[in-house]
């Protein structure tokens, strides 16, 4: 499975921890983030991991700011991505499983250990479709119309 991880300069440190153990857990990882902590405009990270969601280089996203909410909302106006801002285990779970989230934003202010968690239980739930898939054509409809 192919990985890809943006960040800006809040989820500079726990971006490369999070790349070594997803490494250590044998994930393609390819990093769209910053490279420093100098301070950088989130949106510029979050265009570029969409666009290889989007381009199907990487299998799902991991989006990396001090509250996630930044890369959530950023990552949201890109045309086909799904992008579930998570804080715990049921986000986790339900992004896949009622959202299909294709990206994930997460908060630099949670744990390495915390984090490692919420990626493994949204890598191990599976879409349901059924009703599910029929509100996310309601949303593609719109977001074709727009």
């Amino acid at each position: 499975m192919k990985i890809g991880i943006a960040n800006d300069h809040g989820g500079y440190e726990l971006k490369f921890q999070l790349i070594n153990k997803l490494e250590e857990k044998g994930y393609e990882i390819i990093n769209y983030g910053s490279d420093n902590n100098e301070r950088v405009d989130y949106p510029v990270y979050a265009f570029k991991l969409c666009q290889g969601v989007i381009s199907k280089n990487i299998d799902f996203g991991i989006a990396i700011c001090k509250t996630g909410i930044g890369m959530s909302i950023a990552c949201n106006k890109v045309k086909g991505i799904r992008c579930a801002k998570i804080d715990n285990e049921i986000d986790a779970e339900y992004s896949k499983r009622h959202n299909n989230a294709n990206v994930i934003a997460i908060s630099a202010n949670k744990s390495l250990e915390e984090i490692l968690n919420l990626i493994d239980i949204y890598i191990s739930n599976e879409f349901e479709g059924g009703r599910h898939l029929d509100r996310l054509n309601m949303i593609k409809e719109y977001e074709n119309e727009y």
